[in-house]
């Protein structure tokens, strides 16, 4: 393990104003995707649309590094050009995702686990010789009637933990993601508990790893309220739950936080992320971003269509709503002026 690289790629990941871009859609869910907008479900149709991203001029003024799927690591350009190889040049880091998926849980078929421990050390190896210099494992946590159950908890946070400190022995650093699911009509304080402990727990086992936490990043879920809930949670709100939350259950020593969207649109998204830097800046240890994947990418995806004449358009998107997400981070958001969406 070299902790040097480690921080050093880490506090790059976190530097300036910058974020991530998350386009590690998995196959399903990137066909999805396409299929609502009208795009071929096709790995060639897959391919152009990367392209288009990691082609978008100026991007990199923004994002910081971009977590890829597997089968984007290995792609290029029409050119014959690796993905990597463009994004290194403009000075936007690579990483990947290296969990496989979820599956129920044995005994609690309501709740999720994540598979991908088996043969992760060979697969880390292979992804740093390619270029990755960190790593993304998602697990997923639901809020329901007796739910999450400890042992979903425990068993979750350990594979986190089993996975970050395989990352760092490969010097690569590992972004672990707990993610608090929307889904439900739970309130905001209800949201709040379980996401304190959800991390609580997640930061007992990478102790128990030995992981080193300045070569560690956090991609919690905002603390909200249920999409289902009535009640939609205020921007002033989610800023301040959010960020007690954190300073509740985050160490000191991490090298940052750096938020998933989890199913807000991009303004909301952008405004609660701007909310807590306005308010709340001054406490926090740890530098504190944007990790959002369909909050930069959606409204791009739905001006491209799959067209070619469309692609330009949808690079200008794609770019402005990084910068919005970087504004927010500056604390220099004007949610009245932002234009989104643009069809």
């Amino acid at each position: 393990m070299n902790t040097e690289e480690l921080k050093q790629t880490a506090d790059a990941l976190m530097a300036g104003d910058k974020g991530l871009l998350a386009m590690d859609e998995s196959l399903p869910t990137c066909n999805k995707r396409f299929k609502a907008a009208g795009i071929p479900q096709t790995e060639e149709y897959r391919r152009k649309y990367r392209q288009l991203i990691v082609t978008t001029p100026g991007l990199a003024e923004s994002i910081s590094g971009a977590i890829l799927f597997d089968e984007t690591i290995y792609q290029s350009t029409d050119d014959g050009v690796l993905f990597v190889d463009i994004m290194q040049k403009a000075g936007i880091i690579p990483g990947i995702k290296v969990d496989e998926g979820t599956e129920a849980m044995p005994g609690s078929p309501n709740e999720k686990i994540t598979k991908g421990l088996e043969g992760l050390d060979v697969r880390l190896n292979n992804y740093y010789g390619l270029g990755a210099r960190f790593a993304k494992w998602r697990a997923v946590i639901t809020i329901g009637k007796d739910l999450p159950t400890e042992a979903n908890l425990e068993a979750n946070a350990e594979a986190l933990a089993i996975y970050a400190k395989l990352c760092q022995e490969d010097d690569m650093v590992p972004i672990v993601e707990p993610e608090v699911l929307m889904d439900g009509d739970h309130s905001i304080e209800r949201c709040r508990e379980v996401t304190e402990h959800t991390i609580k727990t997640l930061f007992k086992h990478l102790a128990k790893q030995g992981v080193y936490l300045p070569g560690l990043i956090l991609k919690p879920n905002m603390v909200t309220a249920g999409k289902e809930n009535h009640i939609k949670s205020k921007p002033d709100e989610v800023a301040k739950e959010t960020i007690e939350c954190l300073l509740a259950a985050v160490p000191h020593e991490v090298a940052g936080v750096a938020f998933l969207s989890g199913g807000q649109s991009p303004q909301d998204a952008t405004r609660n992320l701007y909310e807590m830097h306005v308010k709340y800046e001054a406490k926090l240890p740890w530098p504190l971003t944007f990790s959002f994947a369909r909050a930069i990418q959606q409204p791009a995806l739905d001006i491209w269509k799959g067209k070619d004449k469309n692609e330009k358009a949808a690079q200008d998107m794609l770019r402005y709503r990084a910068s919005m997400d970087s504004a927010a981070r500056a604390g220099h958001y004007n949610a009245d002026a932002d234009r989104y969406p643009v069809l």
